[in-house]
């Protein structure tokens, strides 16, 4: 295994809570911070990490989180202002190494990779995808 880290995770939705499952079954260290608790339901019954209730954008609960010694902070809820918004504290008020986020509009995901943020847009990468697919299909 590599080098064994520390991963925030903010938002416990399909994608946040199967990263955090993955991460745990792999070693890492992992906090999940979610503002609705019933969001915890989908760990898995087997999910070691913590998880935690509060709100990303709070600096009070990123601190009860660990992030100060996090090496990852990962923002995944369904709002990109917010994503971006923890993402940067994370980043420059926390110094967290890596400050990853999702960023659903693919026309700021540049901009804020400049702010030193991975924005991933997954509305980039699905519509690459199904082109792909479709023009895969159609050479054939």
């Amino acid at each position: 295994m590599a080098k064994k880290m520390k991963v925030i995770i903010m938002g416990c939705g399909r994608v946040g809570a199967l990263l955090a499952a993955q991460l745990d079954t792999a070693g890492h260290e992992v906090t999940v911070l979610d503002d609705d608790s019933y969001s915890f339901r989908r760990l898995p019954a087997t999910f070691g990490g913590t998880a935690l209730f509060g709100s990303g954008v709070d600096e009070e609960a990123l601190k009860r989180a660990g992030i100060e010694k996090a090496d990852v902070f990962v923002a995944l809820t369904q709002g990109d202002n917010r994503n971006v918004l923890a993402a940067q504290t994370a980043k420059h008020v926390f110094n967290v190494p890596r400050a990853m986020c999702r960023i659903y509009d693919p026309l700021r995901q540049e901009m804020y990779s400049t702010l030193g943020i991975e924005a991933i847009s997954p509305t980039t990468t699905f519509t690459s995808l199904l082109l792909d697919r479709l023009l895969e299909k159609k050479e054939e």
